[in-house]
């Protein structure tokens, strides 16, 4: 199978690597097509999280260079991130993905985001049209094993995504949150995570916002709504800060954090590209989500039974995709069983030619032994008795 990918992410890529190829939405949407344009190139998904930067390409022939493809899309130099970069092709490039989106190779072990990440990765190359059945198959088998373990598997103690893991050792770091003033920078899905677990843990929480449209802008219950251009102000005296946008630019830049009277003891940086500019001030501590860390061994077994999990879900995809790689030959062995028959009928004699249901017995006959011929030493009884219950049931038998 000529399937490649090659991934940028936390375990083999410094933070200010991964940030230079971090991609929003709209700049998947534009570097699919140009991708899709490669040499060879017979599909195309990139999945760009927080964590990870990982391009999947589905090609005519082999040795493809899904790095090269990614960084000429882009604009940017390959030979600067070859040392970061991990490819992988054929099954394990497969069963990677597989396992990504389970959550069994996230920071935070389970990660319960992955699996929508992974979902709109696809949604976002069918959008594109940079699709091809191969990569659709997999990524939607990817989608379900995630689901799966999600479902079936119990994890101990572990948070579900990069917020969770954030407020509990926040949590660890003030004692409790209980009454702290707490400022959440950013209102997508990761930003109302946050503000959500902080109010539930005891905080009073200020959501900012760049526009609010009533009925339409979710502001998470019992958090409190401020002006993002006014930030700074309620900054002054909180807590703790988290921010978790996609801006190309910093939320809390260097400058205007330092001219804070009493900026806030703990700040969180959850985005990719990052949000608050490193900087020298004793008075606060920053984290970023290669600080946030991940859970020890207590999820030993539960990592074994979602590896079974992974297991079957490939094995599906590969029966999927051996059915595909056989309809040529499926086809031939319909044209050859055909011109069989057709020699058999004209020269041995056989049947009148107005015996229908002697021909038809002799097409049944002589189409199986000839198909079944072909496959001694790899039928076993229980594969044929798999198919002689299909018969059946296609002919209500």
């Amino acid at each position: 199978m000529n399937l490649y990918m090659a991934g940028i992410d936390f375990a083999h890529a410094p933070l200010e690597m991964r940030e230079r190829v971090s991609f929003v939405r709209g700049q998947v949407r534009e570097l699919l097509p140009r991708i899709r344009a490669g040499a060879g190139v017979c599909g195309c998904v990139l999945l760009a999280t927080c964590n990870r930067t990982e391009l999947y390409v589905h090609t005519e022939g082999a040795g493809a260079d899904p790095l090269a493809l990614l960084c000429e899309a882009a604009g940017t130099d390959a030979a600067a991130y070859r040392p970061y970069c991990v490819p992988r092709a054929g099954e394990e490039a497969a069963r990677h993905l597989l396992a990504v989106a389970a959550g069994l190779e996230s920071q935070i072990f389970g990660d319960g985001q992955i699996i929508t990440q992974v979902r709109e990765a696809l949604a976002l190359a069918r959008e594109a049209g940079t699709a091809d059945a191969v990569l659709d198959t997999l990524f939607r088998r990817a989608v379900t094993a995630g689901k799966r373990v999600k479902t079936e598997v119990r994890l101990t103690a572990v948070p579900a995504s990069a917020a969770a893991r954030a407020v509990r050792r926040a949590e660890e770091f003030f004692g409790s949150l209980a009454g702290r003033r707490a400022v959440v920078i950013g209102n997508g899905e990761m930003g109302r995570t946050a503000a959500s677990l902080l109010q539930r843990a005891g905080c009073a929480v200020t959501v900012t916002l760049r526009t609010y449209r009533h009925g339409e802008t979710i502001v998470p219950a019992g958090c409190r709504a401020h002006d993002y251009d006014d930030r700074f102000a309620i900054l002054d005296g909180a807590d703790l800060a988290v921010s978790a946008t996609t801006s190309p630019h910093f939320t809390v830049p260097a400058a205007e954090r330092g001219a804070l009277a009493r900026p806030p003891r703990l700040l969180i940086d959850l985005a990719m590209p990052r949000d608050i500019e490193p900087a020298q001030d004793e008075r606060t501590t920053l984290w970023n989500l290669d600080d946030l860390g991940g859970p020890g061994g207590e999820n030993a077994a539960a990592c074994e039974a979602a590896v079974r999990i992974l297991r079957e879900e490939e094995r599906e995809f590969y029966a999927w995709y051996g059915y595909r790689q056989s309809l040529p030959v499926i086809a031939e062995i319909k044209d050859a069983a055909l011109n069989r028959l057709r020699y058999d009928h004209a020269f041995g004699g056989l049947y009148a030619e107005n015996d229908v249901d002697g021909l038809l017995e002799l097409a049944v006959n002589k189409t199986v032994d000839l198909l079944l011929g072909g496959m001694k030493g790899t039928v076993a009884p229980a594969v044929l008795s798999d198919c002689l219950t299909q018969i059946k049931r296609g002919s209500g038998r």
